[in-house]
């Protein structure tokens, strides 16, 4: 991963200015990953704040909104904050905000709000905005949306290695156990249903507080949760999982004394940039900003 370099606006605006499968889309679109062009690059920001959370696990709702903020700005190398999600979106869009809401993990209300906020003041109505996790197919909000938000938390997971921002859109899905084949593979491929394909400008994933390592189907220890205090954002999908993935094997290897072998495969990051190009996983070629608390940022 390529730490140095500082994304400008100009870069921003020419790496998404491509179409996701073959459809011609602007500004807020997924970057086309052809799979012979090893030589595409993706972007993303993590930043991280010591006083995201107290010692209890709470929230502290200003500080995330106001990390945030400072990753959007940083993404698209804009000052100030109104600007980027004036970017982002217009006042006509309709919005889906794409939560999470499983047990114990849910997307943080504070970042759902800090959303919601900035989405307002873009000009968006309340009546065009919906934060939803399950049951899309009966959200007129989601299934006439313009645009899309994703947001969810990191954490391991029984069937396919990560819940990851990939993942997220498998409520899209009339039926999401049947995504669960092969360690989950063809994950990526729910990118290109209609409800969803080309609409997604943003891809938070949340690091606050992620899941390492676990067990079973539904697993949940508290000694495998830490405060990480983070939030990763990209207009890649991708690339934020596979950050995410390399974040969870360096912090296995500094808890256990001899790493866990084996758990289950996260080649559904990989195979949603080769197979279904939706984006890059090779840690070579995307260009991560770091800002803010770097202590034990481990990548």
């Amino acid at each position: 991963m390529n730490k140095e370099k500082t994304l400008t606006r100009r870069d921003f605006l020419r790496d998404t200015s491509y179409g996701a499968a073959g459809i011609t889309l602007g500004l807020s679109s997924i970057p086309e990953i052809i799979r012979d062009q090893s030589g595409r690059t993706s972007k993303g920001v993590l930043v991280r704040d010591s006083e995201a959370m107290d010692e209890e696990g709470n929230f502290n709702g200003p500080v995330i909104a106001r990390m945030l903020d400072e990753a959007v700005t940083t993404l698209f190398g804009i000052e100030d904050a109104s600007a980027c999600w004036k970017e982002l979106l217009k006042p006509d869009d309709i919005l889906g905000i794409k939560t999470n809401v499983i047990n114990y993990f849910p997307t943080p209300s504070a970042v759902n709000q800090a959303i919601k906020n900035r989405v307002l003041e873009v000009g968006i109505p309340e009546e065009r905005i919906s934060t939803r996790d399950r049951n899309l197919s009966q959200d007129s909000i989601f299934t006439s949306a313009t645009a899309l938000i994703n947001a969810r938390p990191l954490r391991t997971h029984h069937w396919s290695g990560i819940g990851g921002c990939i993942k997220n859109y498998i409520t899209f899905h009339a039926r999401p156990s049947s995504w669960h084949d092969d360690s989950c593979a063809d994950l990526g491929g729910l990118w290109k249903m209609p409800i969803c394909a080309g609409k997604t400008r943003l891809n938070i994933l949340v690091v606050l507080r992620p899941m390492f390592y676990g067990i079973g189907p539904h697993h949940y220890d508290p000694q495998y949760i830490w405060p990480y205090k983070g939030l990763l954002v990209s207009t890649d999908p991708v690339s934020v999982d596979a950050v995410g993935v390399k974040l969870l094997e360096e912090k296995r290897k500094v808890f256990f004394e001899r790493p866990p072998r084996g758990g289950t495969s996260t080649k559904h990051v990989r195979l949603a940039d080769t197979r279904h190009g939706i984006g890059v996983a090779d840690l070579d070629r995307i260009e991560l900003i770091k800002i803010g608390w770097m202590e034990d940022v481990l990548i």
